[in-house]
């Protein structure tokens, strides 16, 4: 049986593995392009982040120092009973979680009109969906500042086709990449409307570098990841071939007259964590 409680449970110990771990196919992607990385200068960046990542998971500290918001997935089989509300107790987790491992708080109680720091670093940004059956699929997302700033969103004309979207995707990265900590993974929504687009580019994240999606979406993650790592930005954006190790693209229906358009950027320190309950 799966409650509240259990959730938030996955949630505390996702977090303590995704602020010190760096994503196991996101190595696997950073060691491949320090093989093949064409500039000097970008191989040593390259493998000064694979050190890193080594400290981090042998020491238990931080990836980064900014250790981020915290963004949560839901997926929730329909024989579930949750019992109580999720959000508190998913708070409460954060809050755990955070203190346990002395990661930075980096909340403030209002974007606008009250900019001081919550100080536990809730609230968690908490999305709940369904599916069959029982058990549920909890994956979290610590999603620093630079990376969430350097995302962008369009309302192309939908005469603008496939062209107009790789047009904006590389065009966005060439504006913001150096403020997102390349190398990259560049996550790609299109479709649905405009307040939900954003949130397929995020979830885009979530998808295996291991692996090209099926179909024309695998065939253009393969095309934009070509033409991002042509723009020569680089490791930390001091040149090179390597400027994303994989772009994830993922897609939806959307009005006759509508072609949204979103890219949501991970960072260098890709943190991610996915708990399976059943």
């Amino acid at each position: 049986m799966v409650d509240a409680h259990t959730v938030a449970a996955a949630v505390r110990e996702a977090i303590g593995v995704a602020a010190t771990s760096l994503r196991p196919d996101v190595l696997a992607a950073m060691r491949a392009a320090s093989e093949t990385e064409a500039s000097p200068r970008g191989r040593r960046v390259l493998h000064q982040l694979i050190e890193n990542a080594r400290i981090a998971e042998t020491d238990g500290v931080p990836l980064c120092q900014d250790t981020g918001t915290v963004w949560v997935r839901v997926e929730l089989g329909v024989e579930e009973r949750l019992g109580e509300p999720l959000q508190p107790v998913i708070d409460q987790a954060v809050r755990d979680a955070y203190r346990k491992h002395a990661l930075r708080m980096s909340v403030v109680t209002d974007a606008l009109f009250d900019r001081s720091n919550t100080g536990d670093n809730t609230p968690a940004f908490v999305e709940l969906v369904t599916r069959p059956g029982h058990g549920a699929t909890i994956q979290v997302m610590l999603k620093g500042g630079g990376s969430d700033n350097s995302s962008a969103l369009a309302m192309l004309d939908p005469s603008a086709g496939v062209e107009g979207v790789k047009e904006f995707v590389v065009r966005t990265v060439e504006a913001k990449a150096t403020g997102a900590c390349p190398p990259l993974v560049v996550g790609v929504g299109i479709g649905s409307t405009f307040d939900k687009v954003a949130g397929l580019a995020k979830r885009a994240l979530l998808a295996s570098l291991d692996t090209d999606s099926p179909g024309r979406a695998g065939v253009l993650e393969r095309e934009l990841l070509g033409m991002v790592n042509a723009t020569g930005i680089g490791p930390a954006g001091l040149g090179g071939t390597t400027t994303a190790l994989g772009v994830k693209v993922l897609t939806a229906p959307c009005h006759i007259a509508a072609l949204p358009v979103a890219v949501n950027m991970g960072c260098s320190a890709m943190r991610t964590a996915t708990v399976e309950v059943v």
